[in-house]
């Protein structure tokens, strides 16, 4: 059985969950049966601790990016705000969609000032998203579980799962603190039914934690920036957002970002250590955020790396016998509305196992690439959603794949 939990409110209204049945191979008109998950809640008083004993199996099982997925999180862009003009957002790139002069998010011929961004785009948005999880609904061994909320909408860039445990990430946008919030209930459950669950340092954000006079000019000097490790993010105290974060077994690849900073990469080495390894590794990228667009692992010793962000420390992974795949340039067409990311979202995917991965359906050339591999493509418009600042792997977060802890690299 299928299930699918929606969870409404997030960051801007109360929390209620739904719990939704489907079984698999139905069709998607009747994939969804609804019933109530407030039975499912364990209340507790001071003078009745929590001893229920965990189950041997834990739900929420993942070591790779592209073991079999069994569950997903998948997010939504209902109540959808744009984010307060602070510096932390400024370094974003102008096309975007933002002004410093406005403090808007541009929406083709409209403009939404600072708040909920305008319905009718929101709207288009959830219909690409919901087709999304239908698919993945559609495929067997599958499960799929929606979030509501700026934004509940990337699930990717809260949570990980490493093992048996699933890590909020602290996060680094002032208006993304209370993103935590729309997927508490999902964890709890998942706390109860036996998964490790760990909670970041929650930083104060505090002005100490920006460099308040980060210059915001030319490409060329932002280049320059970020090869000396310069970012709008200090070392004031721990942030990063999970998606900075990829792993392969035993080993976890991570980048210093606008978003990520050392002393983030440090806490979460110390944290997994010594099971896991952390490598720190860089790209030439002016404006680094988020790893999946720029180096995604889709397989065993197989990568994409993004032509356009080549990776100072590429060699490492050849010598380690890993393959090297540079993509193909991206269809997308210069006049779609990309407020919060790149064209690069083309190779933002998510691999159902080794042999399947979900891709962009207007993406032919990449899904040639993939076929060309031996990858069968699960094809799935996704242009609406892209222009929130996701794709396939952004809006989701795996919680279960089947597969065994194993080392891939050297």
């Amino acid at each position: 059985m299928l299930r699918v939990r929606c969870l409404r409110g997030g960051s801007r209204g109360a929390e209620a969950a739904h719990l939704i049945g489907a079984m698999v191979g139905r069709a998607v008109s009747r994939a969804f049966r609804s019933t109530s998950s407030s039975t499912a809640a364990l209340p507790l008083t001071v003078d009745e601790p929590f001893t229920e004993p965990a189950p041997e199996e834990s739900p929420v099982c993942a070591h790779t990016e592209w073991d079999p997925l069994e569950e997903v999180i998948v997010g939504r862009a209902e109540n959808a705000c744009v984010p307060p003009f602070t510096v932390e957002v400024k370094v974003q790139p102008a096309k975007c969609g933002f002004t410093a002069e406005a403090d808007v998010l541009c929406l083709s011929s409209q403009t939404a000032p600072e708040g909920e961004l305008a319905h009718t785009y929101v709207d288009t948005h959830t219909r690409d998203v919901h087709t999304h999880a239908h698919t993945l609904i559609s495929v067997p061994t599958r499960q799929a579980v929606f979030c509501a909320g700026m934004y509940a909408a990337m699930p990717r860039d809260i949570l990980i799962v490493v093992g048996n445990e699933i890590i909020e990430a602290p996060m680094a946008w002032r208006a993304r603190f209370f993103e935590y919030r729309a997927y508490r209930p999902l964890i709890k459950e998942y706390f109860r039914r036996g998964a490790k669950w760990t909670t970041a340092p929650k930083p104060t954000m505090s002005d100490e934690l920006y460099d308040q006079d980060y210059p915001i000019r030319t490409v060329e000097d932002r280049h320059k920036l970020a090869a000396q490790g310069k970012f709008v993010t200090t070392e004031f105290e721990p942030c990063f957002d999970a998606a900075d974060f990829i792993r392969a077994g035993t080993d976890i690849f991570v980048q210093r970002s606008q978003v990520t900073n050392f002393m983030g990469i440090e806490w979460m080495r110390r944290h997994l250590a010594p099971t896991y390894k952390i490598h720190i590794i860089s790209f030439k990228d002016p404006n680094p955020m988020h790893i999946d667009a720029t180096f995604n692992i889709i397989g065993p010793g197989l990568v994409l790396s993004n032509p356009d962000r080549p990776c100072r420390q590429i060699e490492m992974f050849k010598k380690a016998g890993w393959t090297v795949v540079t993509p193909p340039a991206p269809l997308i067409p210069d006049n779609h509305p990309l407020w919060m990311s790149s064209k690069w979202l083309s190779m933002n995917v998510l691999m159902l196992d080794e042999k399947r991965v979900m891709v962009d359906a207007n993406e032919t050339n990449i899904q040639k690439m993939f076929e060309s591999l031996g990858i069968q493509t699960i094809r799935v418009g996704i242009r609406h959603a892209n222009s929130l600042g996701g794709g396939f792997h952004c809006w989701t977060t795996d919680v279960r794949r089947r597969g065994t802890l194993q080392s891939y690299f050297l």
